[in-house]
């Protein structure tokens, strides 16, 4: 009879399943060894909605668009956004990031 952990042949006596005492032990860590936690993957998020585009013929922004609605091209993807609050067009938040490091430092 060959042994189920190491392969070699052994001959079994009584109720004996294993060559010997190590590969006895070593099975038995292989049944009770706490398994690693299952890798959980979030499920996908739509970016779509909170992406600026900007035409590349008049520069005008879309927002959650990739295409232009009246020509039909595609549109460059600027990056993530949303409407801006004080006027009626889509801003990018690396705009609103690229205007807050170019203002002076408070003194």
């Amino acid at each position: 009879m060959n042994c189920p952990v190491c392969g070699q042949p052994f001959t079994p006596a009584g109720r004996r399943q294993y060559r010997g005492d190590r590969c006895r032990k070593t099975a038995f860590r292989r049944r009770h060894h706490d398994q690693p936690a299952p890798l959980i993957i979030p499920p996908a998020r739509p970016r779509r909605g909170h992406t600026i585009c900007q035409c590349p013929d008049c520069e005008q922004r879309l927002l959650g668009e990739q295409r232009y609605p009246d020509r039909g091209i595609f549109a460059r993807r600027i990056g993530p956004g949303g409407p801006c609050p004080h006027r009626d067009e889509p801003v990018a938040i690396a705009d609103l990031t690229r205007e807050v490091a170019s203002m002076p430092a408070a003194r």
